[in-house]
């Protein structure tokens, strides 16, 4: 009788030969057994929404060795943990200006209506709630740019600029030649840019300033030695303060393309940018010098000097940003809304609001309110245009009004609530603005103010058209499928 070998035995019963794991198998189950509970558990504990978790959770258990890796690629917040190790120095109290306590008083001339508000951002903000401010709005380079020039000639003492473009073009070079001019008569001038927004210009502007003798910083310029690569932590500030005195804020860049009556300038872009006078330019200035610390470790002890009356505006400086202000424009976007009695004028060039802000405005255009959001009809970013495509439906099936403008291009980011309440800065309504830069923002309490932007906001919705449901529900399969592709992406547009 035949003899089987005893290895082809299994329970009594022949089987096929049971096949041994090689070692490279062996340890990649291992590797997989040990990482997929552990990014399973990380993802459990820091995703912040439950589908978000659940999806990452499955994905680790159940992908072989890819599921973890991809979550370790893809899955962790490493901008958040960046952003909070390049944490912004706060303001330092006795050195730079005394830090505001969350408990300061509101201005006694602040209407009812607006102090739960004001209680919001005194939460939500370092610097108290002001009065004696002039706000004036200054309407594309052709305002803004003379302006801004001619204070920096009038300096006598100090100037501070940053800026995320400064390009050197025409306008730009002026803007150079007026602040090494003012270094040759003995103004203490610094300029902070953008370590990547620099490089929308060549030749850098930085090169030339230093070159003529204005100390120029780089805010988190990347590079390769030593490795530096925190491209999506931007800073998008826009100020201009000359000697505590006067200071300018907004959402304009130094660029010829601001100038839009320009002759022979291809695609200009519009763009709102705002002078200020009072005690709000002192928190501007502030402001600066804790970015300036940050791009620089040198602490400037610096107390600004207070103006006042000047007008009856009342101000306040607020900053967002990736670091310990996280989701702080949001929360007080969401307080605004929540705030509203009558109406709501949003213009902003992108528009992807998180779900927090979809949300609120939905519930306000429920109850009645007149929420009008102006948008433009292109941008310069085709693809985040197509991405809010595929998400404005939620709007306009709640009653929200959404309109397109024309060209030129609309830069401009206005807020304005009851015809009183306005907020104006750098911030767009998008992930970039709202989860990565680093912004600046002004609120402002006056129904002149307001009501001047209101009617800036209702000409450039008049001027374009209004956008329908039907028309957003009727579109065409492929366009329907670029436009949701490009939502997926939303989160890093």
């Amino acid at each position: 009788m035949r003899e089987v070998p005893i290895d082809t035995y299994h329970g009594g019963r022949p089987s096929e030969k049971v096949s041994e794991l090689s070692p490279e198998t062996f340890i990649l189950l291992l590797f997989h057994a040990v990482l997929a509970p552990a990014t399973a558990i990380h993802a459990l504990l820091y995703k912040r929404e439950p589908r978000g978790a659940f999806g990452w959770i499955a994905v680790c258990v159940v992908a072989p060795v890819a599921g973890p890796v991809l979550y370790l690629f893809f899955g962790v917040n490493r901008t958040r943990n960046r952003a909070q190790r390049f944490a912004m120095p706060p303001l330092r109290s006795g050195e730079r200006g005394q830090a505001v306590s969350r408990l300061h008083p509101l201005p006694e001339d602040l209407p009812e209506a607006f102090t739960e508000l004001a209680r919001s951002g005194r939460a939500l903000s370092r610097h108290a709630l002001v009065g004696g401010n002039r706000v004036e709005p200054l309407y594309n380079g052709e305002q803004a740019y003379p302006a801004m020039l001619e204070a920096i000639e009038a300096a006598r003492d100090h100037i501070c600029l940053t800026t995320y473009i400064l390009d050197q073009d025409e306008t730009g070079q002026a803007f150079c030649r007026a602040l090494a001019a003012a270094v040759a008569r003995g103004v203490d001038v610094r300029v902070l840019i953008d370590g990547v927004g620099e490089w929308y210009s060549r030749p850098r502007a930085g090169h030339r300033l230093r070159k003529a003798g204005v100390r120029t910083a780089r805010f988190l310029p990347p590079g390769l030695l030593p490795p530096s690569m925190s491209i999506n932590l931007r800073n998008h500030h826009k100020i201009l303060v000359v000697d505590d005195r006067i200071g300018f804020t907004g959402g304009m860049n130094i660029s010829d393309r601001h100038c839009v009556e320009k002759s022979g300038k291809a695609r200009p872009t519009a763009d709102v940018h705002f002078r200020l006078r009072g005690p709000v330019v002192g928190q501007l200035a502030l402001e600066f010098y804790r970015t300036w610390e940050f791009a620089t470790s040198e602490i400037v002890r610096y107390r600004p000097t207070v103006e006042t009356g000047h007008d009856e505006v009342i101000c306040r400086t607020l900053t967002d940003g990736p670091d310990e202000d996280l989701d702080r424009m949001t929360m007080l976007l969401s307080a605004a809304i929540a705030s509203a009695r009558h109406s709501i004028r949003i213009m902003t060039p992108y528009f992807l609001p998180p779900r927090e802000l979809i949300g609120a405005l939905q519930a306000a255009a429920v109850r009645g309110i007149d929420v009008h959001i102006v948008l433009p009809e292109k941008s310069n970013l085709r693809f985040v245009d197509w991405a809010t495509r595929n998400m404005l439906w939620e709007m306009l099936f709640r009653g929200v009004r959404v309109s397109l403008q024309p060209a030129p291009f609309n830069h401009g980011k206005l807020f304005v609530v009851d015809d009183f309440y306005s907020l104006v800065g750098s911030a767009n309504w998008d992930p970039r603005s709202l989860r990565l830069n680093f912004e600046l923002q002004v609120e402002a309490y006056d129904a002149t103010l307001a009501g001047s932007l209101s009617e800036r906001i209702d000409a450039a919705a008049a001027a374009g058209r209004e956008l329908r449901l039907d028309e957003v529900d009727g579109r065409s399969l492929p366009a329907r499928l670029r436009d949701a592709a490009c939502w997926l992406f939303s989160p890093y547009l």
